[in-house]
């Protein structure tokens, strides 16, 4: 899944897929309350152009929707970001509709009407099983275990350690931490961190990634991996290789 949009704002991305205005509104105020960037979409063709677009960390997903059944769309989503935590969100409360949510791919599901507090803590501990970098109180920070990267102030810190980088370094953490587990080809990182591509692009990218796992893996456990032949990834330490 392709995105360029916010990767390097450090907060994490949910389309808010709902046909009721009202209640994508109420949604939307409550995630940003949570920290994080809503994308609301009404409409199924909507969601999966928001969500091939922006690259989102989640979704809160209604499962009827005015065009696309809530199922395809969760399939379709589910074909492009397998580890993508999807939250089903519906008024559809007979034990053969969640079931079926369930095994189209839906993390949990949860029925209308619901506590908006709900609806937004059940991403969130959806976020934490997955390992994915969740922003800070204030939106400005992805973390990755001890690993903490502050997208406004530019600082890194590892254990509580700083850890200095570059500014392309910097850049390149973002997009991993940004797409935790994800696995990024050279030409992805060279489209994202240097907005372009040139000879030796390949190369470059080695270089950055060598250097970057100097400063933060060194002595530790290793959060930077390489996936031969298709490229990289970050995942939580404890994951290992």
């Amino acid at each position: 899944m392709s995105g360029t949009s916010g990767v390097r704002g450090g907060r994490v991305r949910v389309p808010i897929v709902d046909d009721e205005p009202g209640l994508t509104e109420l949604l939307s105020v409550a995630v940003t309350e949570a920290g994080w960037r809503p994308w609301p979409a009404g409409d199924g063709e909507s969601a999966l152009r928001v969500a091939r677009g922006r690259a989102p960390h989640a979704a809160v997903l209604d499962g009827m929707l005015p065009d696309l059944d809530g199922l395809q769309v969760l399939r379709r989503l589910r074909y492009e970001n397998p580890k993508l935590p999807v939250l089903m969100l519906t008024a559809r409360d007979a034990l053969e509709h969640r079931l079926d949510g369930l095994v189209a791919g839906a993390d949990d599901y949860v029925t209308k009407p619901s506590p908006l507090e709900e609806v937004v803590l059940r991403p969130r501990g959806l976020l934490r099983r997955a390992g994915a970098a969740e922003a800070g109180p204030d939106g400005s920070a992805l973390v990755l275990g001890h690993l903490v990267l502050d997208a406004e102030s530019r600082e890194v810190h590892r254990d509580g350690t700083p850890v200095r980088l570059t500014a392309q370094e910097f850049d390149l953490l973002s997009l991993l931490l940004s797409r935790p587990r994800q696995v990024l080809s050279k030409a992805q990182i060279l489209d994202h961190v240097w907005s372009s591509s040139f000879d030796g692009g390949g190369n470059l990218v080695e270089v950055y990634i060598s250097c970057l796992r100097r400063k933060t893996d060194k002595g530790r456990a290793p959060v930077i991996h390489t996936v031969c032949g298709v490229g990289y990834a970050i995942r939580p330490p404890e994951e290992g290789r």
